[in-house]
């Protein structure tokens, strides 16, 4: 039983914006180290701010600090690792840029997604500049057959690794995503030939998006990027507009792995 002696003092100022805790778990996930003005930065936040997270992460575990002041994944977030495969250290840091330019460029959220089994992990995101927006879902987990993203990796794997990840076939409780296995892998042969996927209100109602595959420089699909916004204005045609400068994007992101 853990002795509360060998535990860090807690913090004078609780931590309220759970988001940035769980935005600061990824990034020490991902990078495996992280000083305060690399939080504040990527955060958007104070130093301050970025250093009560930190000091939250390091009571609960899922941190430490060395004498230099730089931050490490803690016993807790090791132990939750397990042995998945983790995406490549330095992703998120090479994506990042590219999810702001193209954000800023196309004027909606994007984010930055990997695999995990048959869903998906939300890493990293970047809100668009209008005021009707899709927010960004960094650490959110969803069913990779219901977003963009999703289904652009899945369309990189053999189809008996596909059935694998589906033994009793999709879900059906949602009402807009592929009816069945079949259903799926017939999209998923549009989304090889386009290079890229949609998701038409499938995985949250109001949000159009299209996403497609970034594969490091041996060609391995490592991640995806997906443009997301509103239904309202986005219609079926605009997301094949969109596609072009995301593409684009990940292919410079590939580049870089």
């Amino acid at each position: 039983m853990e002795n509360s002696a060998d535990r860090s003092p807690s913090p004078s100022y609780p931590v309220s914006a759970a988001g940035n805790a769980l935005r600061v778990v990824r990034l020490l996930h991902e990078l495996d180290e992280l000083r305060v003005m690399d939080v504040a930065d990527r955060l958007g936040v104070a130093r301050s701010t970025a250093h009560r997270v930190l000091a939250m992460l390091v009571f609960e575990g899922f941190a430490t600090q060395d004498r230099h002041k730089v931050y490490r994944p803690g016993p807790a977030l090791q132990a939750i690792r397990g042995s998945r495969a983790a995406p490549p250290p330095d992703l998120i840091t090479i994506a990042h840029p590219h999810l702001r330019r193209l954000a800023d460029a196309v004027r909606e959220t994007t984010h930055l997604m990997v695999l995990d089994g048959n869903g998906i992990r939300f890493l990293d995101g970047v809100e668009g500049p209008q005021a009707l927006r899709v927010s960004y879902r960094t650490g959110t987990f969803l069913p990779a057959h219901t977003t963009s993203g999703g289904k652009a990796l899945l369309a990189t794997l053999p189809a008996d690794r596909l059935r694998a990840l589906y033994p009793n076939g999709l879900p059906e409780d949602r009402a807009r995503t592929p009816k069945n296995f079949e259903s799926l892998m017939n999209e998923l042969v549009t989304v090889r030939r386009h290079g890229y996927a949609i998701n038409l209100q499938e995985s949250e109602r109001g949000v159009h998006a299209v996403g497609a595959c970034v594969r490091d420089r041996t060609g391995t699909a490592v991640a995806a990027v997906a443009v997301a916004a509103p239904s309202v204005r986005c219609t079926r045609a605009s997301l094949a507009e969109l596609s072009r400068p995301l593409l684009a994007a990940v292919q410079d992101i590939g580049q870089r792995l």
